[in-house]
């Protein structure tokens, strides 16, 4: 096998080479940044005196190891950082590496492209100091700064109090923590959560160390919307017991989990499934990330699974496109690695109903609220649209004509949040709606890159 190439550059995409180096390959990594570890395991700028054990946690020794790994890695693979891949057509992947167009031909290909944070519109949303939970991590271990002076850290997902808890150690006020999902839904989870004690251990640390800070958390708020003139103000909240509450801010931090970033693997010719749990459509892997002939699936870009997950199912991967090469691989290691697997990601799929994803907040979004913010589509127009006589009840029909999801993003962040419109609007289940198909460019890139693509 000539060129064995894997994507992504945290923990699935470095265990996927160190398994494959193991076994004699060499293969190309292309790491989108210029750091490895992916968003979790993110190394902070090198000017930057940054406290990891602070950040990470009970968490800094895994930074630590895997970064130590790739470092013993890399002069045995071929390593290529800074290097976006935009486009993959006919077993050849199109790159765009310091403003320079390039192709990597492949005979296999290792997904591990991780995910991204998912957004719910919501009334003010798009004013200058809103950011997405991850955004808010990535400045701060990125550039050693804070997003604002006051901060509400405020949606419905773990990473909430991860990311509070590290801006609270780096010197931020919070505001408050706002959940929207109840304390009640959280019990009616534990059976799944308890999957991975450890885990479910260390965030219950994470919020009791925020109470101990004296930071409030509101637990089944209802958010009203994000006020200021052109700025951040204050963020207006109905609490738990129905009261209304206006908090004073300069900054919010927003978000309702991740979502995996599957663009690359529609365009290798994955297929993909309705996951009602998560209500996203998920790529179509066996237990050991197969997604087609030569194409392999690993980490948070196929299910999300967190860290652990992703390093094993890289491993898997690995391990699969080896077997598919013929060769034997060890039968008790692949059982260790499944079960490990499995039993993460059933514990993220508790994650998902502890930390539901608002689908009441979409059906009551108001005609004014914008929801594709790169084309400045709103709520409003989506309706219309779709109410309009033969007007259209798939996400594809309502995207050609109303411009959402057509943006910079191509609908990465609004895509979600426009299937629960359509749904909504239509009285149909979301799976009937259907999911926005990509297409080249994943990312926005010049011209001079696309020109070289063939059609």
């Amino acid at each position: 096998m000539r060129n064995v190439v894997i994507v992504g550059g945290g923990p699935a995409g470095i265990r996927a080479a160190s398994v494959l180096v193991e076994a004699g390959l060499k293969p190309i990594l292309v790491n989108e940044t210029r750091q490895v570890g992916g968003q979790g395991y993110r190394a902070p700028a090198k000017s930057l005196a940054l406290d990891i054990k602070s950040l990470m946690g009970s968490e800094a020794g895994k930074y630590q190891r895997l970064h130590s790994l790739f470092a013993a890695l890399q002069d045995r693979i071929d390593y290529r950082p800074g290097t976006l891949v935009w486009g993959i057509h006919e077993k050849v992947l199109h790159t765009l590496s310091d403003g320079i167009a390039g192709t990597i031909p492949y005979d296999a290909l290792i997904l591990a492209t991780g995910a991204t944070d998912r957004t719910m519109p919501l009334p003010g949303w798009t004013l200058p100091g809103v950011f997405t939970l991850g955004g808010a991590q990535v400045i701060l271990k990125d550039q050693g700064c804070l997003i604002g002076n006051r901060i509400v850290f405020l949606g419905s997902s773990p990473l909430l109090f991860l990311a509070a808890l590290q801006y609270h150690k780096s010197g931020a006020s919070i505001a408050a923590v706002v959940d929207t999902t109840p304390l009640s839904a959280k019990r009616a989870a534990l059976r799944d959560l308890a999957a991975s004690p450890r885990t479910l251990a260390r965030g219950l640390m994470y919020r009791a160390a925020l109470h101990m800070a004296g930071i409030p958390i509101i637990d089944g708020a209802t958010p009203r919307g994000i006020h200021g003139e052109d700025h951040v103000e204050g963020v207006r909240v109905t609490d738990g017991r129905g009261r209304e509450r206006l908090i004073p801010c300069d900054a919010v931090a927003y978000g309702y989990g991740l979502k995996p970033e599957t663009q690359l693997a529609e365009l290798a010719g994955a297929r993909f499934r309705f996951d009602d749990i998560f209500r996203l459509w998920l790529p179509e892997v066996d237990t050991d990330g197969r997604a087609g002939a030569e194409l392999y699936l690993a980490g948070d870009g196929a299910a999300i699974g967190g860290a652990d997950a992703a390093e094993a199912s890289g491993a898997l991967a690995a391990h699969a496109l080896l077997e598919d090469m013929g060769r034997p691989q060890p039968q008790p290691e692949l059982a260790r690695l499944r079960q490990e697997v499995e039993r993460l990601r059933k514990f993220q799929r508790g994650l998902a109903k502890a930390f539901a994803w608002p689908v009441a907040q979409a059906a009551a979004l108001s005609d004014e609220t914008i929801a594709c913010r790169c084309e400045a589509v709103t709520v409003g127009e989506i309706r219309a649209a779709i109410r309009a006589p033969l007007g259209p009840r798939e996400v594809n029909r309502v995207k050609a004509i109303t411009r959402c999801g057509m943006g910079r993003c191509q609908g990465r962040f609004c895509g979600p949040a426009l299937q629960e419109i359509v749904s909504g609007t239509c009285n149909v289940p979301i799976e009937e709606v259907g999911r926005l198909r990509m297409q080249a460019p994943v990312k926005p890139i010049p011209l001079h890159a696309a020109a070289e693509m063939e059609p």
